[in-house]
């Protein structure tokens, strides 16, 4: 058993990651001893490796739990898909590497644009998720995300980024503020309408994740301005909570 801290010095994985990854029930500690030390045994270590490698081929974690919560999932299976993933990864970079030498080479002129095809490496992605992404939010996220246009794409971002930008205009108020927890409603009501249920359950691992990743909370904080991702994260636990 190791604590959260040997586990931390083992994978170069942050403390503060760790409890986040327990936090969203992605990496749950073995047991929690009486004076509140998370322990780890083997068995979770051989998951985080999952969540690592998943990771270092840039699956989210939300999807990345859908596949190791899967009643199918497969470690053995698992293991040879992401070495696929990770040898067609490997043959890209090599040959974006052999054009970019071929650029410094012959000059800028050079026209080669199928080096940045990634049609493949897509493609083999989407096997793995139809594979293990058996839960039922996730599939109802897929199924809407099929039906959705380009055109609603864009749409959709704009949407629910207009949300965190009202929602950024109400940081001078406590996050218990009526017209805060209305605007919380309304975001938990924009994405069960279209893109999945959204549970408090989720919509509170939805809140630490707009923190915790860097992509989430700089596009939020982009658009409500800086320290609106904390903020609703703050407001939503509240909300949660109620």
């Amino acid at each position: 058993m190791r604590t959260v801290k040997d586990v931390s010095k083992l994978t170069g994985v942050s403390v503060r990651t760790l409890h986040y990854y327990d936090a969203i029930g992605l990496l749950t500690p073995t047991k929690v001893t009486d004076a509140g030390y998370r322990m780890y045994d083997d068995t979770a270590l051989s998951r985080l490796q999952s969540i690592l490698l998943f990771r270092e081929l840039q699956f989210p974690l939300k999807e990345i739990k859908e596949f190791l919560d899967s009643p199918d999932f497969n470690q053995e299976e698992t293991i040879a898909q992401q070495i696929k993933l990770l040898e067609l990864q490997y043959k890209h970079i090599g040959e974006l590497i052999s054009f970019a030498r071929e650029i410094q080479t012959k000059g800028v002129k050079t026209m080669n644009f199928e080096v940045f095809d990634t049609n493949e490496i897509e493609q083999y992605k989407a096997e793995v998720k139809s594979k293990w992404g058996n839960s039922k939010a996730y599939q109802e996220y897929e199924q809407r995300v099929v039906s959705h246009s380009e055109h609603n794409d864009s749409k959709f971002v704009n949407e629910i980024m207009s949300l965190f930008t009202d929602l950024g205009a109400m940081k001078q108020l406590p996050p218990t503020d009526k017209a805060v927890q209305e605007k919380i409603a309304a975001l938990q009501a924009y994405i069960n309408e279209n893109f999945y249920t959204c549970s408090n359950g989720i919509l509170k691992e939805l809140g630490e994740m707009y923190v915790c990743d860097d992509r989430f909370k700089k596009n939020i904080d982009r658009f409500g301005g800086e320290g609106t991702a904390k903020f609703v994260r703050e407001a939503i636990f509240v909300y949660c909570e109620k």
